[in-house]
Protein backbone atom coordinates (compact mmCIF):
# COMPACT_ATOMS: atom_id res chain seq x y z
CA UNK A 1 0.00 0.00 0.00
CA UNK A 2 2.78 2.40 0.66
CA UNK A 3 4.15 2.18 -2.76
CA UNK A 4 0.86 2.47 -4.47
CA UNK A 5 0.46 5.65 -2.46
CA UNK A 6 4.44 6.84 -3.17
CA UNK A 7 3.28 6.48 -7.20
CA UNK A 8 0.24 8.35 -6.61
CA UNK A 9 2.31 11.01 -5.35
CA UNK A 10 5.00 10.77 -7.70
CA UNK A 11 1.95 10.89 -10.98
CA UNK A 12 0.20 13.98 -9.12
CA UNK A 13 3.83 15.97 -8.80
CA UNK A 14 4.52 14.83 -12.79
CA UNK A 15 0.99 16.30 -13.57
CA UNK A 16 1.28 19.29 -11.69
CA UNK A 17 4.72 19.89 -13.46
CA UNK A 18 3.50 19.07 -16.63
CA UNK A 19 0.49 21.38 -16.07
CA UNK A 20 3.09 24.38 -15.02
CA UNK A 21 4.91 24.15 -18.44
CA UNK A 22 4.17 27.26 -20.37
CA UNK A 23 2.78 26.35 -24.13
CA UNK A 24 4.63 27.34 -27.13
CA UNK A 25 3.08 30.25 -28.90
CA UNK A 26 0.88 29.19 -31.81
CA UNK A 27 2.67 29.55 -35.65
CA UNK A 28 0.56 32.27 -37.57
CA UNK A 29 -1.81 30.99 -39.68
CA UNK A 30 -3.17 28.69 -37.02
CA UNK A 31 -6.00 29.57 -34.57
CA UNK A 32 -5.53 30.96 -31.71
CA UNK A 33 -8.18 28.93 -29.75
CA UNK A 34 -7.55 26.43 -27.51
CA UNK A 35 -8.57 22.78 -29.04
CA UNK A 36 -10.80 20.93 -25.90
CA UNK A 37 -8.82 17.84 -26.45
CA UNK A 38 -5.28 19.14 -25.85
CA UNK A 39 -6.03 19.70 -22.27
CA UNK A 40 -6.91 15.80 -20.93
CA UNK A 41 -3.70 14.84 -22.60
CA UNK A 42 -2.13 17.51 -20.81
CA UNK A 43 -2.75 16.31 -18.02
CA UNK A 44 -2.01 12.23 -18.83
CA UNK A 45 1.54 12.91 -19.24
CA UNK A 46 3.51 11.06 -16.71
CA UNK A 47 7.08 10.90 -15.68
CA UNK A 48 8.70 9.07 -18.72
CA UNK A 49 7.05 11.87 -21.38
CA UNK A 50 3.62 11.70 -23.43
CA UNK A 51 2.96 12.66 -27.30
CA UNK A 52 3.10 15.67 -28.47
CA UNK A 53 -0.57 17.08 -29.64
CA UNK A 54 0.73 19.15 -33.48
CA UNK A 55 -1.49 22.43 -33.13
CA UNK A 56 -4.31 22.48 -35.69
CA UNK A 57 -4.14 18.69 -35.82
CA UNK A 58 -8.06 18.64 -35.78
CA UNK A 59 -8.91 21.63 -38.54
CA UNK A 60 -10.78 20.20 -41.50
CA UNK A 61 -8.27 19.28 -44.44
CA UNK A 62 -10.94 20.65 -47.19
CA UNK A 63 -10.94 24.06 -45.89
CA UNK A 64 -7.48 24.31 -47.75
CA UNK A 65 -7.95 25.53 -51.51
CA UNK A 66 -5.01 23.90 -53.25
CA UNK A 67 -5.93 20.76 -51.95
CA UNK A 68 -8.94 20.97 -52.82
CA UNK A 69 -7.79 21.48 -56.07
CA UNK A 70 -5.07 19.02 -55.89
CA UNK A 71 -8.14 16.26 -55.95
CA UNK A 72 -10.21 17.79 -58.41
CA UNK A 73 -6.72 17.09 -60.48
CA UNK A 74 -6.39 13.96 -59.50
CA UNK A 75 -10.16 13.11 -60.43
CA UNK A 76 -9.99 14.73 -63.56
CA UNK A 77 -6.58 12.91 -64.58
CA UNK A 78 -8.15 9.72 -62.76
CA UNK A 79 -11.03 10.09 -65.88
CA UNK A 80 -8.90 10.70 -68.41
CA UNK A 81 -6.82 7.99 -67.74
CA UNK A 82 -10.46 5.48 -67.17
CA UNK A 83 -11.18 6.73 -70.85
CA UNK A 84 -7.80 5.85 -72.01
CA UNK A 85 -8.42 2.10 -70.28
CA UNK A 86 -5.51 2.80 -67.65
CA UNK A 87 -7.76 3.40 -64.82
CA UNK A 88 -6.45 0.79 -62.70
CA UNK A 89 -3.03 1.23 -62.89
CA UNK A 90 -2.90 5.22 -62.42
CA UNK A 91 -5.45 4.69 -59.56
CA UNK A 92 -3.11 1.64 -57.78
CA UNK A 93 0.03 4.36 -58.54
CA UNK A 94 -1.72 7.02 -56.94
CA UNK A 95 -2.07 4.91 -53.50
CA UNK A 96 1.72 3.89 -53.65
CA UNK A 97 2.77 7.57 -54.11
CA UNK A 98 0.24 8.98 -51.41
CA UNK A 99 1.97 5.86 -48.99
CA UNK A 100 5.36 7.73 -49.97
CA UNK A 101 4.23 10.86 -49.24
CA UNK A 102 2.49 10.76 -46.69
CA UNK A 103 5.57 9.30 -44.50
CA UNK A 104 7.63 11.61 -43.38
CA UNK A 105 11.46 11.43 -42.41
CA UNK A 106 13.08 11.66 -38.46
CA UNK A 107 14.40 15.08 -39.79
CA UNK A 108 10.74 16.15 -40.80
CA UNK A 109 9.44 15.93 -37.26
CA UNK A 110 8.55 19.43 -35.15
CA UNK A 111 10.70 20.30 -32.45
CA UNK A 112 9.56 18.26 -29.31
CA UNK A 113 7.51 16.22 -31.28
CA UNK A 114 7.88 12.08 -30.14
CA UNK A 115 7.69 9.10 -32.81
CA UNK A 116 5.34 6.58 -32.15
CA UNK A 117 8.85 4.14 -32.06
CA UNK A 118 10.06 5.20 -28.58
CA UNK A 119 13.77 3.86 -29.76
CA UNK A 120 13.48 6.90 -31.78
CA UNK A 121 12.89 9.37 -29.37
CA UNK A 122 15.30 11.02 -26.56
CA UNK A 123 15.56 8.07 -23.87
CA UNK A 124 13.52 6.00 -25.46
CA UNK A 125 9.89 7.71 -24.00
CA UNK A 126 7.14 6.37 -24.56
CA UNK A 127 3.83 8.35 -26.36
CA UNK A 128 0.71 8.18 -24.27
CA UNK A 129 -1.25 5.25 -24.45
CA UNK A 130 1.72 2.63 -24.82
CA UNK A 131 1.09 -0.46 -22.92
CA UNK A 132 4.80 -1.32 -21.42
CA UNK A 133 5.80 -4.57 -19.89
CA UNK A 134 5.90 -3.00 -16.27
CA UNK A 135 2.54 -2.11 -16.68
CA UNK A 136 1.13 -5.10 -18.22
CA UNK A 137 2.83 -6.91 -14.89
CA UNK A 138 1.45 -4.86 -13.06
CA UNK A 139 -1.78 -5.33 -14.20
CA UNK A 140 -1.72 -8.54 -14.09
CA UNK A 141 -0.54 -8.67 -10.39
CA UNK A 142 -3.37 -6.91 -9.35
CA UNK A 143 -6.40 -8.19 -11.10
CA UNK A 144 -8.35 -10.23 -9.46
CA UNK A 145 -8.42 -14.46 -9.83
CA UNK A 146 -10.46 -15.30 -13.34
CA UNK A 147 -14.23 -17.33 -12.74
CA UNK A 148 -14.13 -16.19 -8.60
Amino acid sequence: AAAVERRLAQFRAARRSAAAVPRPAEPPGKAAAPQPAEAPRAAAVGPGGGAQVRPGAAASGWARPLLLLKVLLWAVLLALFVELQLGLPYFVLSLLYWMYAGTRGPGERRPGELSAYSVFNPGCAAIAGTLTAEQLERELHYAPAAGR
